[in-house]
């Protein structure tokens, strides 16, 4: 047997040495101590906090112009987490911000991104419900209520939940408590001007669009 030969099969012998695929930040989402969510990675050098109002069409602008870019150059490498926390404005806002939480963490950034691609539609039928009849007084009931008559169980029917489980939701003690916290935080601690609002490493942003965002964000994030 040729050098030659011998060589070539001493290189087919070695063991192929396996490389670790990069792990992609996007796909993991986890709650903050505060009840926020947080996408991406949790040692991420910037970290990024969204304030947002279901109800509000700003919020519901900056999701449809941010998320794809914001996911795929900034929170897939690790270089920035991206945490959603609410600053409700009404029992709209709070209904569906009860509605997001549904299915854990895991569920949460695929609920939250439906609401506002469907926010017009519902919010048509709320303003329809608004002018309506006499509603329950009880909170829970009035919030079942909205739910139920405004299209948002309907949305939610969609992506696999089952009335009983969304009346759950609705119901959740834990969940409305976290939610009222973040909204206690956002209008009186950090004391945002408006929805959507962002906090960068630590510092409030002046600005409510995609493009003001990324250039309050490090040049090093993306």
């Amino acid at each position: 047997m040729t050098k030659f030969r011998l060589s070539l099969l001493a290189l087919i012998a070695v063991p192929a040495i396996a490389v670790a695929a990069a792990p992609n930040w996007v796909a993991q989402v986890v709650r903050s101590p505060i009840g926020g969510h947080v996408m991406g990675n949790p040692a991420a050098p910037t970290k990024l906090v969204e304030y947002v109002s279901y109800t509000c069409s700003h919020c519901a602008h900056f999701v449809n112009d941010a998320s794809a870019s914001l996911k795929a150059d900034y929170v897939k490498g690790g270089k920035v987490s991206a945490e959603v926390r609410n600053a409700v404005r009404d029992k709209y806002d709070l209904t569906a911000a009860l509605l997001a939480r549904c299915g854990g963490a895991k569920r949460f950034m695929g609920n939250h991104e439906a609401l506002f691609a469907n926010q017009d539609a519902w919010m048509e039928q709320i303003m329809a419900y608004d002018k309506g009849a006499a509603k329950p007084t009880e909170q829970k009931a009035a919030l079942r209520d909205i739910g139920q008559k405004t299209g948002l169980y309907a949305l939610m029917n969609k992506r696999g939940f089952t009335n009983a489980q969304l009346d759950a939701c609705i119901a959740d003690p834990a969940s409305e408590k976290a939610i009222l916290a973040m909204t206690d935080e956002a209008w009186n601690k950090v004391k945002i001007t408006g929805t959507p609002g962002f906090v960068v490493n630590g510092t409030l942003v002046q600005g409510s669009t995609w493009e003001l965002l990324k250039a309050a964000l490090p040049a090093a994030a993306r």
